[in-house]
């Protein structure tokens, strides 16, 4: 399976958002959103920056044999941050594309293409995201990165260096 990511253009951002459907449906098991009364979830707070501020906000479609299979958004943090330069701010695959390599893969090449100190965060109750997350950062930093809890919501974040 051919594996690529693509920064998505402000023409294309539809494919964004439709994912993004997909995205927040996965999410009604840990958190309490809902659909309108037309079947649809509400916009992803922010979206819209991921294409006017293109030097600090980057959105990813992934593709699996050239069909959209899942999406990345990524975030460069203000110069000089405390903790991090780079925020994996949502990471999305399909569950069809699950468990075959698709979003190990796309992450390490996220994470290639943006060399630097990263953070990744994951609702609290979310374990399936946790372990994946643990697992990818551990395998690709060679256990080289720390976990934090986030005082309030208790959501972890691991940070490591590219």
């Amino acid at each position: 399976m051919k594996i690529n990511i693509e920064l998505v253009p402000w023409e294309r951002s539809q494919v964004i958002r439709h994912l993004m459907q997909f995205y927040l449906y996965d999410f009604t098991k840990y958190l309490n959103i809902d659909v309108d009364s037309n079947g649809i979830f509400p916009e992803y707070p922010g979206l819209d920056a991921f294409w006017s501020e293109e030097d600090r906000k980057f959105p990813f479609l992934i593709t699996s044999d050239e069909a959209p299979s899942g999406f990345a958004l990524v975030e460069r943090c203000e110069p000089g941050g405390k903790d991090n330069d780079y925020y994996l701010t949502e990471f999305f695959v399909m569950q069809k594309y699950r468990r075959s390599g698709v979003g190990t893969r796309a992450a390490y090449e996220l994470f290639g293409r943006f060399p630097g100190r990263w953070k990744v965060t994951q609702v609290r109750n979310n374990v399936i995201a946790q372990a994946f997350w643990r697992k990818i950062i551990g395998e690709y930093t060679g256990g080289r990165f720390r976990e934090k809890f986030h005082p309030e919501l208790g959501n972890p974040s691991q940070f490591f260096v590219t």
